[in-house]
């Protein structure tokens, strides 16, 4: 939802910057609003990119036995990894 609000920001603050020609009389610039839109925009897209790739995370089971034949002691590892939807 991140990645599609923060194009969704930089969307309309292009328009406001590149495609809008109003003269609101000088009290708002609109071009400046839109650059502010697209700044937000790659700032939300880029965060919401970071907190997504730390999502994926790997669970480490470790078990320790001895084995009844030879009193040896047996040590398994696993690891398992949440594939990235």
């Amino acid at each position: 939802m991140g990645i599609g609000t923060g194009i969704a920001l930089f969307v309309i603050g292009a328009i406001l910057a590149f495609a809008v020609n109003v003269d609101l009389g000088g009290f708002i610039n609109l071009a400046l609003i839109g650059y502010i839109l697209m700044g937000a925009g790659v700032v939300v897209f880029l965060i919401s990119l970071v907190l997504m790739l730390r999502r994926r995370s790997s669970v480490s089971t470790t078990r320790s036995a001895v084995d009844p034949a030879s009193g040896e002691q047996v040590t398994r590892r696993t690891t398992d990894s949440d594939p990235l939807v």
